[in-house]
């Protein structure tokens, strides 16, 4: 039978003065997975809410409007709570004129520890198509557009906020939220202030989606981009063929020489993806371009990376054709710490305490994430994954989070959140 509102209201009334009057309770597990249980339909009503925004990366109306409700709810649960303009834009070659605004959040405790929570509001979706993706629940999996990547996020760091509350607990000195809206364009403008909040939090607990078993994640591949592009002359293919300077055979030659730089056992990875050149069958190619996508595990790689190519492309087939070569680090490597590694462990045998398993990853198994920004400086541990578990991001038809993982992540990162205030991680 479904617990009444007022019935509800007193159950946690009396966990929350049970806590409250003994905050050095030995075996807090009860009551805060209790408290878990309970918060787990208002999660999903904050999720039916969020979902009901649509907030594209490049989506300025929507991201205002998720924006505006996110800052409302960290309001009501007490934090100090500001809208941060983008002001140092890393332009890459997507990046749009505009992009959306950062909300931040901070709450006052009594401690020391500062603990910061990351996700992002901002989803790969255009707009009018929620229609085909509404938020719904099917047995034990709520889907919607955006629900898996990552407005689950947002609504899991909402909901862990107000359990904290609710227990009464406020051993941590800062306790710091950031919801960024342009995670999925590689944060052109929130990259900055993630990796500057980021460089003096004593953990960072980044709030994507822990795949489909859960797993923490302490390493992300780094993501680049480079462009070559070759500058010719145009002239007669057949009456003077002579007379140009042939940017396709130029851009050739250029990514022959280029196709050999991978080295897949150290997950560096350099693939050509794209290219263009000419304008009609009977005109020699003027210009001509290229586009490939890189990875890496350690920051280190990509400098040498960009280094090799600057150098390889000196050697040219056509003299008189001026090659140029632009490398974007879309996003940096994140790389397992000795402190994220002793998070995570201690994460690890907080699942233990509910029976739950849980693994955790130390090598990059795919893309990147915005911890990667969190860890560039960081003193402190940075850990991804601590969303709900889901399935199909960016996908039409089938983006889901498992409504099963609601109440072991909500109790995971409430009571990491009090054990790392308290100096428990070891």
């Amino acid at each position: 039978m479904p617990i009444t509102t007022r019935r509800l209201h007193s159950a946690l009334l009396a966990v929350a003065m049970t806590v409250a009057a003994d905050p050095a309770l030995a075996e807090p597990v009860t009551a805060i997975h209790d408290f878990a249980k309970a918060e787990q339909p208002l999660l999903l009503d904050t999720l039916r809410d969020l979902v009901s925004i649509e907030s594209g990366s490049k989506d300025l109306e929507g991201l205002a409007k998720i924006a505006d409700v996110i800052a409302d709810r960290l309001k009501q649960l007490g934090g100090r709570v500001e809208l941060l303009q983008p002001a140092d834009v890393y332009r890459m070659d997507d990046t749009p004129d505009k992009v959306g605004a950062m909300v931040k959040a901070e709450f006052q405790g009594a401690g020391k520890a500062k603990i910061m929570l990351i996700a992002h509001m901002d989803t790969v979706y255009l707009r009018g198509m929620l229609k085909d993706q509404p938020f719904r629940i099917d047995g034990d999996k709520a889907y919607g557009l955006g629900i898996a990547d990552d407005k689950h996020g947002i609504a899991t760091i909402l909901h862990t906020i107000s359990m904290l509350q609710k227990v009464g607990f406020k051993d941590y000195g800062t306790l710091t939220v950031l919801i960024n809206g342009d995670e999925e364009i590689s944060s052109p403008g929130s990259r900055s202030p993630i990796t500057q909040i980021a460089s003096n939090q004593d953990a960072v607990l980044s709030f994507e989606a822990g795949g489909t078993d859960g797993s923490l994640r302490l390493a992300t591949s780094g993501i680049g981009a480079a462009y070559l592009s070759v500058q010719g002359k145009s002239s007669h293919a057949g009456a003077r063929p002579e007379g140009g300077v042939n940017a396709l055979y130029e851009l050739s030659h250029q990514l022959l020489q280029l196709k050999d730089l991978s080295q897949n056992d150290r997950g560096l990875k350099l693939n050509w993806t794209v290219s263009q050149a000419g304008t009609n069958r009977n005109v020699i190619p003027a210009e001509a371009t290229a586009q490939a996508d890189a990875r890496a595990l350690k920051v280190s790689d990509f400098d040498q990376l960009q280094a090799t190519l600057q150098e390889r492309i000196k050697s040219q087939l056509v003299p008189e054709a001026k090659v140029q070569l632009k490398f974007e680090v879309r996003r940096p490597p994140l790389e397992a710490t000795e402190a994220s590694r002793k998070l995570s462990a201690h994460g690890k045998a907080i699942y233990d305490e509910i029976a739950v398993p849980m693994k955790v990853l130390d090598v990059a198994t795919g893309g990147g994430t915005d911890a990667a920004f969190a860890g560039v400086k960081a003193k402190g541990a940075v850990v991804e994954g601590f969303g709900l578990s889901g399935f199909g991001a960016h996908s039409n038809d089938a983006e889901y989070i498992q409504i099963g993982s609601i109440v072991p992540r909500l109790y995971l990162a409430t009571r990491l959140i009090m054990d790392v205030s308290q100096d428990k991680v070891k």
